[in-house]
């Protein structure tokens, strides 16, 4: 069925008008950034075929990415560095992206669907939603605008390490990174805190690159 408005419905419902999606891409690679993003929709907004990003075709996300930039009543866009994420840890630098994503938008909403994680403290209400990014248009847009935002900044590092491919695996933990990583070492945007990066650091004679 894929994600419909049925959330963001209901929130109208309690007297609501400014509901963003948030969500994020990024939090399992061994490099780059987490990216999350925030989506305000217009009311009855269709996108079709829009779903969780992890399951649409480079070429749909794109498309849709594109509508949804073009259609969307706000987008804010937030990420958290590999230099974060080992500071704080993945979940931690996740919401402060989230955090970032929606301080981008102004005015500020009034209401966030979020997917599958709490963000405490925020002015407005938050609904975390498990799976929300297959149940809610909103968050699903974010998911779409999150991963093609971070797949694109994977491609600009690919330009600046083009030794470890990120181009193809955009920082996730292929066989083929894997191997990579083994040979060259940690760039500056691999985690250091997530195991492989770690073990090939603590590895004998490994030689990492300067930034």
């Amino acid at each position: 069925m894929g994600p419909t408005e049925e959330f963001e419905q209901e929130a109208r419902r309690c007297g609501y008008r400014r509901i963003a999606g948030v969500d994020e891409a990024g939090r399992g690679p061994l490099a780059g950034p987490v990216v999350a993003a925030a989506v305000i929709l217009p009311v009855r907004c269709r996108l079709i075929g829009a779903d969780d990003s992890k399951q649409l075709s480079v070429s749909e996300r794109d498309r849709l990415y594109a509508e949804i930039m073009d259609r969307a009543v706000s987008v804010g866009v937030g990420s958290s560095t590999a230099e974060e994420i080992d500071r704080i840890n993945i979940l931690e630098a996740t919401k402060l992206a989230m955090r970032r994503a929606l301080a981008e938008i102004s005015p500020a909403p009034d209401y966030v669907l979020i997917d599958a994680v709490s963000l405490a403290g925020m002015a407005m209400p938050i609904r975390p939603i498990i799976k929300g990014d297959a149940l809610s248009l909103s968050i699903a847009a974010a998911s779409i605008v999150a991963k093609v935002t971070r797949d694109r900044l994977m491609i600009q590092f690919h330009e600046a390490y083009p030794q470890y491919n990120f181009l193809s695996h955009k920082g996730y933990g292929t066989e083929e990174h894997l191997a990579r990583l083994a040979e060259y070492g940690p760039s500056p945007i691999h985690r250091r805190t997530f195991a492989p990066v770690s073990a090939v650091l603590n590895a004998p004679a490994c030689g990492a690159l300067q930034p």
